[in-house]
């Protein structure tokens, strides 16, 4: 039906006439609208899905002794000295590779802080352990550092634990300072 054809007749075939072409119209852009959000849509819940699969993958794959924590936020073990000057302790996660564990039980290990210090890592509320023969794998640890004066009772202890022989504990006869780390989580890579 032609436009003027509708004009001469009365006025509700016109209005029938405009609503009818404007559905149509409006029905395509819809139709057009919708498409399109579903296309953006799904793309970006495909990314979401990708990088969350990707993180719980990572999450997954790590075997968490303890508390399990967030690998993202990690501080470099060697700048622990350096923020301990300033601060009694630190809430923190950072890595290394472990150098010494507890023979006994896996009950502590120890990690090489500079050239001569390690880091003593003891694990909260002796509620977990690692693994004996973790020695020489990379830790991912969360916890609290310290730096700490540790007394010939307890050094004896962990030269126990150690397997030193009588001789190298019988050497130890003062107190240490030494930094500290008392896990509340652990993961080895």
């Amino acid at each position: 039906m032609a436009f003027s054809k509708l004009c001469e007749s009365n006025e509700q075939d016109y209005f029938v006439y405009l609503w009818e072409n404007n559905n149509r119209q409006t029905l395509d852009m819809l139709r057009f609208l919708i498409a399109f959000s579903l296309l953006i849509h799904l793309s970006s819940c495909n990314l979401s899905e990708k990088k969350e699969a990707q993180q719980g993958a990572e999450e997954k794959e790590a075997t968490f002794y303890g508390t399990a924590f967030d690998l993202n936020d990690i501080t470099a073990l060697s700048n622990i000295e350096k923020q301990l000057e300033s601060k009694d302790s630190l809430l923190i996660t950072t890595e290394g590779t472990i150098a010494e564990v507890c023979q006994k039980k896996g009950c502590w290990m120890t990690l090489p802080l500079n050239e001569n210090d390690n880091l003593l890592v003891r694990f909260k509320d002796y509620a977990f352990f690692v693994p004996k023969d973790a020695a020489g794998k990379k830790a991912i640890m969360h916890g609290v550092a310290r730096k700490q004066v540790i007394s010939v009772a307890t050094l004896k202890h962990y030269a126990e634990d150690a397997g030193k022989s009588a001789e190298e504990i019988a050497k130890i006869t003062e107190d240490e300072i030494k930094y500290t780390f008392q896990a509340d989580g652990v993961t080895l890579k």
